[in-house]
């Protein structure tokens, strides 16, 4: 028998209220528009959007969805920008876990931490600070908003990374809910009386969860290792008048040796926006955290001294920059490390500046997320590759011959790149270029910066033709990445992972598709599985 949609929508509505209670419930037409769409693009707007309150409710509402016949997407922060929870069907129900925000444990004696799925990395950075503990990868530039669930599933990095790798790399086990309303736990808190200190008993299977997209299934639980938080940090900024291999060479360097927790490139632009957007409230709370982040009261005041001294002014015009944080248990172990990063600057024809930038960073890691706009009220689409360092000057300079071949369409229509490159563990290097370009804002853009500065920006008018260009060219950026063997941190449905996944392999993925999710109903199209 056929039922009308709006007929079966309300049905599923009704469905939800009664299971979750009403106020888990969002049917608003401009809520809905809200939660389908992300940082760069929207989707079809949703059905209904369900926010249980706990992780019991997340499994009905699962169960629920998928046998009403439903499409179903799991929402951390919002902070995707490669359409990773922008739904393609309007019958899609979107789970927003941010009420899942409570730390289960912390476990001091045995080094882990538990949290719910719609926890932010500012959370747990802020819980686990007065006892001494860190995650390993502790945050990611948006971790004042995105959460561990979303981080999970679209690959959180930035700070410890370099040391660090991904917070993939440093999850220990999970719990998942799968198409049925069923409940997946990994790691060795899995097993009878099993505690959540070890990942690899068997084979991994918290590894199937991460970096999906939510094509799996919706996490609503995750147990990180913890660290011992260095007593002692130090700081160091270079510019290269070699140019951006220069400085990519030199990166990849500081990688291999293993002497720093954080070390990425900016690029010049990237650096003048960082340094044009001055806020006393905020520069204040920059310099009280460089104040308070260091072992002793008397080094605070020295590095914050140094962090105003320096001011904004201190890069050269036109130079890329390296900037890097070293961390340990002591002063000396953190002075060797950065000897270190300096004799492969040096050897870089690097030249040492002053270290605001890494240092501002750490000094206030989750600052409010106005930058999902540029200062001029633009917008942003990043994208990303992983490769081996010994690929890094190769995959680069095909991108900017990318780039210079469109570069005269590109001064059209108003558009602009940057690129970051980010170190990941020894292991890895990534490549971000970054187009930037005017056009009218999404939701999220609205939604998401201070009302403060929101209001000293203009929203521009509506422009389909930069639009248009700018998804040109991230399909044809995405295509050379798969060309030179790049992985990315934030699939979604912008690159082309499974057609460009071995066979074999493809064949098992889409087998464990099939067990978890037999209907296909997590999220459409994300991983290329439709």
């Amino acid at each position: 028998m056929n039922i009308d949609p709006k007929l079966r929508n309300d049905r599923l509505v009704e469905s939800l209220s009664d299971l979750l209670g009403k106020d888990s419930v969002i049917t608003d037409i401009e809520e809905r528009r809200y939660y389908s769409a992300d940082v760069y693009a929207p989707g079809e707007t949703c059905a209904a959007v369900v926010r249980p309150k706990d992780k019991a409710a997340v499994a009905q509402a699962v169960a629920a969805t998928t046998k009403a016949g439903y499409a179903i997407i799991g929402r951390g922060g919002g902070m995707s920008y490669t359409r990773g929870y922008s739904p393609l069907r309007e019958d899609t129900v979107m789970i927003d876990v941010g009420a899942l925000n409570r730390i289960v444990e912390i476990n001091e004696r045995d080094m882990y931490v538990t949290v719910e799925a719609g926890t932010t990395w500012k959370t747990i950075y802020d819980a686990l600070r007065p006892k001494g503990v860190r995650l390993p990868m502790f945050g990611t530039f948006s971790g004042m908003k995105a959460t561990v669930g979303g981080g999970l599933s679209q690959g959180a990095l930035f700070m410890g990374t370099a040391r660090y790798g991904q917070a993939a790399d440093n999850v220990i086990g999970l719990e998942v809910v799968l198409a049925d309303g069923s409940v997946v736990k990994t790691g060795q808190a899995a097993f009878r009386n099993g505690k959540p200190v070890y990942r690899t008993y068997g084979p991994d299977f918290t590894g199937l969860f991460l970096h999906d997209g939510g094509a799996f299934g919706v996490k609503t639980q995750a147990t990180f290792k913890l660290i011992p938080a260095p007593k002692e940090s130090g700081f160091a900024s270079f510019v290269f008048p070699g140019g951006i291999l220069a400085a990519a060479g030199a990166l990849a360097d500081v990688a291999r040796s293993g002497a720093a927790e954080d070390a990425y490139v900016f690029d010049p632009v990237s650096t003048d926006r960082s340094l044009s957007t001055p806020d006393a409230v905020q520069d204040m709370k920059t310099l009280v955290g460089v104040v308070t982040g260091q072992s002793s009261l008397l080094k605070g005041m020295i590095e914050g001294t140094k962090l105003v001294l320096a001011g904004r002014s201190f890069a050269k015009e036109g130079m890329f920059s390296l900037h890097v944080v070293c961390a340990g248990r002591s002063a000396a172990a953190v002075e060797g490390d950065l000897a270190i990063v300096r004799q492969i600057a040096a050897k870089h024809r690097g030249e040492e500046i002053a270290n605001s930038i890494p240092k501002a960073i750490r000094g206030d890691p989750f600052k409010p997320l106005n930058g999902v706009l540029g200062p001029n009220g633009d917008r942003w689409a990043a994208m990303n590759a992983k490769v081996a360092h010994s690929k890094a000057a190769e995959l680069i300079s095909a991108t900017n011959a990318l780039f210079d071949s469109y570069k005269t369409k590109m001064d059209q229509h108003g558009i602009s790149v940057t690129r970051l490159m980010i170190a990941i563990d020894t292991y890895s290097y990534s490549f971000e270029p970054v187009l930037h370009w005017y056009d009218s804002w999404l939701p999220v853009h609205k939604r998401t910066p201070e009302p403060g500065y929101l209001a000293k920006l203009k929203e521009p008018k509506p422009n389909p033709a930069a639009a248009a260009l700018v998804e040109e060219i991230r399909l044809k950026v995405a295509a050379l990445f798969a060309d030179h063997g790049g992985a990315s941190n934030q699939i979604g449905k912008t690159y082309p992972y499974l057609q460009n996944l071995d066979p074999t392999t493809a064949k098992l993925l889409k087998a464990v598709k099939a067990f978890a999710d037999p209907g296909g109903q997590f999220n459409p199209g994300v991983l290329g599985l439709r």
